[in-house]
Order: C-alpha cells, then structure tokens, then sequence
C-alpha cells in the first residue's frame, strides 16, 4: 500500500496539541518556526500522501504564523518546491521580494531553498488546502523560469489550473485505497500535471518533454469526458475538436488504455449508472431515466452492455443493491 499518514491533533491531550503540530509538519513537510493565537487548544488534522518523489498532503488548521529563516535553510536545505491548493480560508507570504495573499481555489508555489515569512487566516474556521512537496530536480522546466512563479497568484478554478485542483483534490480523498504500485504511477501523473500547470503560465508548454504533454493531454481528455458524460452528442469527433487535435492523434493518446475512446466513454457511463442504481435515494428513479441521464438513450443497448460489463440486468443489479 502507499504510505498515508493520519495525524488529529484532538487525538491528543491539550496542552501537546499545538507542539506536536509543530514537530509534525517539521518532520513530514519542511522545518519552520510557528506561532498561533490558538497554541492553547491547536486543532488541526493532515492526511499525507507518500508517493516517493512527491508528497502530497491535505490539511486542515487553525490561522498561524510561520517563518522559515536563513539558517533552517543551512541546517536543511531539501531543495524542493512546495505547491499549496487553498480550498478554505486564505494564506499571504512574503518571499523574493514578493507579497501576496491568495483565498480560496488560488494556487501558490513556494521554494523551500528560499526565506519566507507566511500567514493563514481561517476566519471563524480553519484554513483548509492540499499541499504538494517534491524535488526542484523532478520538475522538467528551466529553473530560472519557474522561479517567476514562486510567491505569486495562480488561478485554480479555470483552466489548468481547474484540472490540477481537482486531480489533487480527488488524489487525497482516495489515498486509503491507492497500492503499492499505484504509488509510482501517480507520482508520474501529478509531476505531469504540475509540469504542465507551471508551463502554462510561463507559457513554455514546447519545453515540456513530449511524454509529459501526451499524458496531460490525455488526462484534461479524461476530465472533459467527465464533465461531458450525460450529453449525448459525445463522441470522439467533438472530444477531437474541443481540444484542437485530429481525430487520428486522439485515437493514438487512447493506444495505451484498456479500451478506445468510444470504450472508455461507455466505460464511465456505465460505472455513473451503477453507481446510481445502488444508491437508495434513486429507487423511485426509473431505470431507463438513469440510462438517459448519462448519454445512454437506447434502453436495449443500455441493458446489454450493462449485463456485459457488471453480470446482472439493471433491475437485477438495483434489486440486489438495494436491499
């Protein structure tokens, strides 16, 4: 299995809430002095992601302050960058000469090799983000360059930006589940997409290795089927010129998946049909309504690939689901 660290700081007693907090993220994230108005009852939660090359951690806590100086820099310089998704609350940092304050669905890079002095503010609820941590080497992207970006506003609710946060959002929702073996492939994958995020706002996507811009591409591909699966229009010919390519070149992105891409479609509607027909708040809802609701408007060539792909007629499988 991935490593996934759970930490709750109200699994402890008061008084070593705030300071093992501190030491936490000290140990698990980056070394940094922090102060809060609310050391006498600190609470706050991570879920860190082990992925090998990249760390990735949600977490929740109250408003701080935390500087990281000089000389931590000199007692442990890891070289790495740190990305922070906010979803909640907002943070300001000062840092090469740059002061800015993002809220929630901004992105900020920081570098780690770098001083800084931060603040969160939670208002009457915690700050709440996803934090990304990997090695200023792993990222393909000329170093003088991506350090135009770090201490600065990014936008994550458009865009790539809109692609990244949702991909780390659902990346550590599901973290009890990943293998072993997932590990390495989803370090690739979000390497590929903070690749392609920071190449984009410095507009240097052609730096990016080839293999690098295929998978993204094919995962923004995921993502408009995604958000697309209920019209029933789609089809390869418009997932092709939504994204400005040939039909040829998208059926080369699909090479390496299990299906093609008119595969891979019915694949998610039938898994969003399932889905539905388990869920007992949907009983009242007629089969054919839930076929038609993802795309699959045939009600006989809905039940004979649903029969194909799960082993029971849809009633059957509702029946069964539902009891």
């Amino acid at each position: 299995m991935v490593l996934v660290t759970e930490f709750r700081t109200k699994d402890l007693p008061v008084a070593e809430r705030f300071g093992s907090w501190h030491d936490m993220t000290a140990s698990a994230l980056i070394p940094n002095v922090i102060r809060s108005d609310h050391e006498a009852d600190f609470r706050a939660s991570a879920r860190v992601l082990d992925l090998g090359a990249v760390q990735v951690s949600a977490l929740t806590y109250p408003s701080l302050e935390t500087r990281r100086s000089a000389r931590l820099i000199r007692q442990s310089d890891p070289d790495s960058y740190q990305l922070m998704l906010v979803l909640r609350g907002g943070n300001r940092i000062l840092q090469a000469g740059r002061d800015t304050t993002i809220g929630p669905g901004d992105v900020m890079l920081y570098d780690t090799s770098r001083p800084w002095h931060g603040w969160t503010a939670a208002g009457a609820d915690t700050v709440k983000g996803v934090m990304v941590q990997f090695s200023r080497a792993l990222l393909p992207l000329p170093a003088n360059k991506v350090d135009r970006l770090t201490a600065v506003r990014l936008p994550g609710r458009e865009g790539m930006g809109a692609v990244l946060s949702g991909y780390l959002t659902q990346l550590t929702a599901g973290a009890a589940t990943y293998t072993a073996a997932d590990g390495a492939r989803l370090a690739t994958c979000t390497l590929d997409l903070l690749t392609a995020f920071l190449a984009h706002h410095l507009d240097a996507a052609a730096s990016m290795p080839p293999q690098t811009h295929h998978r993204v591409l094919l995962m923004k591909i995921h993502a408009f089927i995604q958000q697309h699966l209920g019209d029933p229009d789609l089809s390869p010919g418009a997932i092709a010129a939504a994204h400005h390519i040939s039909l040829r070149s998208l059926h080369r992105l699909f090479q390496d998946q299990d299906t093609g891409v008119a595969g891979w479609i019915r694949a998610r509607r039938l898994e969003r049909c399932r889905r539905d027909l388990a869920d007992p708040g949907l009983r009242s809802r007629p089969v054919r309504a839930i076929a038609a609701h993802w795309g699959l408007a045939d009600p006989a060539h809905f039940s004979r690939a649903f029969r194909a792909a799960y082993g029971l007629s849809p009633q059957d499988y509702r029946r069964q689901h539902q009891q």
